[in-house]
């Protein structure tokens, strides 16, 4: 089938507005030109793109489907041409990673302050979610690469290699003091408010794992969407959770929390820098995925 590339850029256009008298400004065209190309490309795919409302138009299920592919294309074009421009000799691109909040505070921040001191004109774009949500956005091609916590599970395509290893301990604020006297048991957590992260995220399946294999039924009394909003809410004494121990440790000598003890170890997570085998990375975010790796071989 022989279509013309630009009506593509086109579709590209009016999907992303939802309005042709946007797209056609911001392509530095007319309505009447817009439309004539969209109905061509529906035309020759034989298949209805769009469907008109009250406030624009919007995608059908089949122009859902071409543009999650035209997107994926259109920004690696971008990425391209952004790649072969240089800025004082200087290399430039776009690298897209997905991140947990996890990752970023234990590693990737610390790393990524390095590398743009070496890269300053390399951009990041940098996608905060939880594991699951990550690997489906790599998977998809949305992302170059991603920094993500364990556990996970991910199809052969994906490669994976180990950043560092963390600890995570149970803290609790000034008012769970008496918790620290002597080692809990795991049931014995029942007994008080504790506050994990979502369903959604690769710690609640850590945490569920854990207790099921020591045959405790726990589940969250409050569920945040991230480890940062942890701290503050345990730290205002609304309950206990786990969170990982460098994190922790600042709080615990400024003695804002306390740490308790269980009988039982909790098992060591990782981080680990994940990308697809079958899907080449842009320039700007090979050179960042290679420079992370140096940076663990270094380490």
């Amino acid at each position: 089938m022989d279509i013309n590339f630009e009506y593509y850029k086109v579709f590209y256009f009016v999907a992303k507005y939802g309005n042709i008298t946007k797209a056609a400004a911001a392509l530095g065209s007319n309505q009447p030109n817009v439309t004539r190309i969209m109905k061509i490309l529906e035309s020759q795919l034989n298949c209805r793109l769009f469907t008109r409302e009250a406030r624009g138009i919007s995608l059908t299920e089949k122009g859902k489907h071409l543009y999650s592919h035209v997107e994926i294309a259109y920004r690696h074009l971008l990425n391209a041409q952004e790649e072969i421009c240089m800025q004082d000799s200087q290399m430039c691109g776009t690298a897209k990673i997905g991140v947990t909040e996890t990752a970023l505070h234990l590693f990737l921040l610390h790393t990524l302050h390095d590398f743009k001191l070496e890269y300053p004109t390399i951009k990041i774009k940098i996608n905060n979610n939880t594991t699951p949500e990550i690997i489906k956005h790599l998977i998809n091609g949305k992302l170059d690469f991603a920094v993500i916590t364990t556990p996970f599970e991910t199809p052969k395509t994906i490669s994976n290699i180990k950043a560092l290893e963390f600890k995570e301990i149970l803290v609790g604020g000034t008012q769970y003091t008496a918790l620290c006297k002597k080692p809990l048991k795991l049931e014995d957590i029942k007994k008080y408010p504790w506050i994990g992260l979502g369903r959604e995220s690769a710690t609640y399946k850590f945490y569920k794992d854990f207790f099921i294999a020591h045959r405790v039924d726990l589940e969250p009394d409050m569920e945040v969407a991230t480890s940062d909003l942890m701290l503050p809410l345990i730290e205002d004494n609304l309950g206990i959770g786990f969170v990982p121990e460098k994190l922790a440790l600042p709080l615990l000598k400024e003695k804002k929390l306390v740490q308790i003890h269980l009988r039982n170890e909790i098992p060591k997570r990782s981080i680990q820098i994940v990308s697809d085998k079958g899907r080449g990375k842009s320039l700007a975010a090979d050179t960042f995925y290679r420079f992370l790796i140096s940076k663990i071989k270094q380490s």
